[in-house]
């Protein structure tokens, strides 16, 4: 008698390879009291990015964690933006604002690496940013420090940028 033992086969086609790195900022657990209990339900700060100046996050809720973390990736995909890097690094330095949140980013030498704290660490890795040095300057909170961060890191701009705005050249604006 013969055994279909193609099991293995069916697992790993189910799991393709992401082009995107994926990371779980935090996970919160929240409750509802209701006229039966307390009802518990998971929201999920998400970040992804390529590794290559293109970074997104998105905040997915459900009465699971698995489901929460499912969610938060997919809006995470739908809310990708590219940023401007300058090699390894940041071309300028900039401060993001959102909310309460607010997040200094500063360029780096080639060798600092990524100091900066849980959230903002968590948009610049997947931004693919290597040397970088950041602080949060308000408060703590997830959420809105990876949305400053994202507002800083939209507005960066290089000196082509700027050049074509103000329409000179590139070397007239470095000087």
């Amino acid at each position: 008698m013969a055994y279909n033992n193609d099991r293995k086969d069916r697992r790993n086609k189910e799991e393709a390879p992401s082009e995107f790195i994926e990371k779980v900022v935090s996970l919160n657990r929240v409750s509802k009291t209701v006229k039966g209990g307390r009802v518990a339900k998971f929201a999920a700060l998400c970040v992804v990015g390529d590794g290559k100046g293109r970074v997104g996050f998105g905040m997915g809720k459900a009465s699971e964690v698995s489901e929460a973390i499912r969610k938060g990736l997919e809006d995470a995909k739908k809310n990708i933006c590219t940023i401007t890097l300058s090699g390894t690094t940041i071309p300028h330095e900039v401060t993001g604002e959102f909310g309460a949140g607010r997040v200094l980013l500063k360029p780096a030498p080639e060798g600092t690496g990524v100091i900066a704290g849980g959230a903002v660490r968590a948009v610049v890795e997947a931004a693919g940013i290597k040397n970088i040095r950041t602080k949060c300057l308000r408060t703590n909170n997830p959420a809105n420090v990876v949305a400053a961060t994202m507002e800083g890191l939209k507005s960066l701009r290089d000196a082509a940028q700027v050049a074509a705005v103000r329409g000179k050249t590139p070397e007239e604006i470095q000087g």
